[in-house]
């Protein structure tokens, strides 16, 4: 009941993203995101000028399973990066529950875990 309800009141599954930009020292807003299982892509979207994505995944499909969220660094940071792209990996073991995925960005490397 708690799942049928969310999907009427919550057209969009519980996944959200925040990029920061630690070389700029500022979010990283207008990056390329796309959110990927296995072969399919499920979504796309751009940060926004906070640096976050939210509320951009249909909720039809969201179930537990494995995810890639694939960032376009190379894109945001002009081609300057040692990673142009960055995938990040995930595991949806509770559909229902929030999932946030940050990253902290630099031309050089990047970090992620799991966010609240």
């Amino acid at each position: 009941m708690l799942r049928l309800e969310r999907l009427v009141t919550d057209p969009t599954a519980p996944l959200s993203t925040h990029v920061l930009d630690l070389g700029r020292g500022r979010p990283a807003a207008g990056v390329g995101v796309r959110l990927e299982r296995g072969a399919e892509t499920l979504a796309k979207g751009r940060t926004d000028d906070d640096g976050r994505l939210r509320d951009w995944v249909p909720a039809e499909g969201w179930a537990a399973g494995d995810y890639r969220l694939v960032f376009d660094v190379a894109g945001y940071l002009d081609g300057g990066t040692f990673f142009p792209e960055v995938t990040v990996g995930f595991r949806v073991v509770d559909p229902d529950q929030h999932h946030h995925v940050p990253l902290l960005l630099n031309r050089h490397g990047y970090t992620t875990y799991r966010g609240s």
